[in-house]
């Protein structure tokens, strides 16, 4: 490993433990090679913006495409080096600015910092003498998620192919593993960047709500969420696009604002998100037109917001993602039998979706599997009814830190039934 110090406290320190975990669960005589990645062609010279990869982020902080990250384990010897495209003061009218070496080694805490264009003689010494005239290293880690770009038409798959070839001994193994399992369970810094991410998605909402009215069209409230959650995190982004609806389209799966007008008597269902350093929350709320809910409406909503009760009282240690959605997917049938929604429980797919739990992160959703809940796992429940008959959907979200004991919730965007409708009335005045 380098020679950085640095106190547990800080963010540099918990990079620097992030990446002496991943030498921990590399094979020895091995090397890991994480990519930023690269921006994206839409059409003709047109680019999608960048989104770095979240396990090069996760592992150095660093955001700029074009990075790289190399990881060797070799006797018991840990050896990182990091490789960045060159800064050139000339260029930076045309690109934007680029991080310096120096930079970058404070960033990162890693003191091998090189310039891209040496990435390739690097890894020629590891597969071909090792870095230190030893025998060749044969074994490597690789990032294959498909959506990560390393060149304009290059593909991680077909990089290591290319490897292979020139070295056929080389064996490949995926490099996720290695990274996933350790950001399942969050640090309490990046517990609280989810909590102001949370932050900026509540006042998103309240912008959008401050147009919601009969005849606004639903995507100035798109138009007004982004504004303001992004105004508020001093445009960190979104992590996920924006998903408004009413009526019968907010019935179908993530509905897009449309040239839709608001009706009156109407819900319109905010399916929104926002981003801090990189890490996401998402929030949805199912708010009245008119600025009262109607007692059928109402009805449907309480069903919605005790099941997510009931769902953050099951969320725990040890307990799965598959047995909350099992228990809210029984939950929401006993409830809608009861009340004469439905002919009979097994009735229920045809009113919910099946996934009403997630876990969050870097990513939105993130991935870990078929694994059990962790203290320190961040989540979001998002039960939901979606009657397209009547024309009405109600779903609920929000994002929850999981406890020793159970869950915290990390938003204090308004839920209940009284405190939306008084915000919408204080608001007409």
């Amino acid at each position: 490993m380098g020679n950085y110090q640095s106190g547990d406290n800080t963010i540099q320190g918990e990079r620097l433990s992030r990446r002496e975990a991943v030498f921990d669960k590399m094979d020895d005589d091995s090397f890991a090679l994480f990519y930023a990645g690269r921006r994206k062609y839409s059409s003709g010279e047109s680019l999608f913006p960048f989104a770095v990869n979240k396990d090069f982020y996760y592992l150095t902080g660093i955001e700029q495409e074009g990075s790289s990250l190399l990881l060797s384990k070799r006797g018991g010897e840990c050896r990182e080096f990091l490789f960045i495209d060159p800064y050139e003061e000339s260029k930076r009218r045309f690109y934007g600015k680029k991080l310096s070496i120096d930079e970058a080694k404070r960033l990162t805490g890693i003191p091998n910092v090189l310039l891209s264009t040496y990435l390739t003689s690097r890894l020629d010494r590891l597969l071909r003498q090792g870095l230190d005239g030893e025998e060749p290293v044969k074994k490597g880690y690789f990032d294959y998620s498909p959506e990560l770009k390393i060149g304009p038409e290059l593909d991680v798959k077909t990089f290591v192919n290319s490897l292979k070839v020139v070295y056929p001994d080389l064996h490949d193994l995926d490099a996720r593993p290695l990274v996933m399992p350790l950001r399942k369970c969050k640090s309490d810094s990046e517990v609280e960047e989810i909590k102001k991410a949370a932050g900026y998605a509540k006042e998103g909402l309240l912008s959008a709500y401050s147009v919601l009215r009969p005849g606004a069209y639903l995507y100035d409230l798109g138009l007004f969420y982004e504004h303001a959650a992004n105004s508020a995190s001093s445009c960190s982004g979104l992590c996920h696009l924006t998903h408004i609806a009413s009526g019968e389209e907010a019935c179908y799966r993530d509905p897009f604002p449309g040239q839709k007008q608001a009706k009156e008597g109407e819900i319109v269902l905010l399916d929104v998100g926002a981003k801090s350093g990189q890490y996401g929350a998402s929030i949805c709320r199912s708010v009245p037109v008119s600025g009262r809910y109607t007692p059928h409406q109402a009805l449907i909503y309480k069903i919605v917001l005790n099941c997510l009760r009931a769902m953050e009282n099951l969320a725990r240690p040890l307990i799965s993602l598959k047995r909350i959605n099992e228990f809210a997917l029984d939950y929401l049938a006993c409830e809608c039998l009861r009340e004469g929604l439905l002919p009979s429980k097994e009735a229920i797919y045809s009113i919910a979706y099946p996934n009403m739990v997630c876990e969050l992160g870097l990513d939105c959703p993130e991935d870990y599997g078929e694994l059990t809940l962790e203290e320190g796992d961040v989540i979001a429940l998002y039960p939901g009814l979606y009657l397209s008959g009547e024309a009405t959907a109600i779903k609920l979200k929000d994002v929850y830190l999981v406890t020793e004991r159970g869950c915290r919730r990390l938003s204090d965007a308004d839920i209940e039934i009284e405190d939306i409708e008084r915000r919408f009335a204080l608001q007409s005045k």
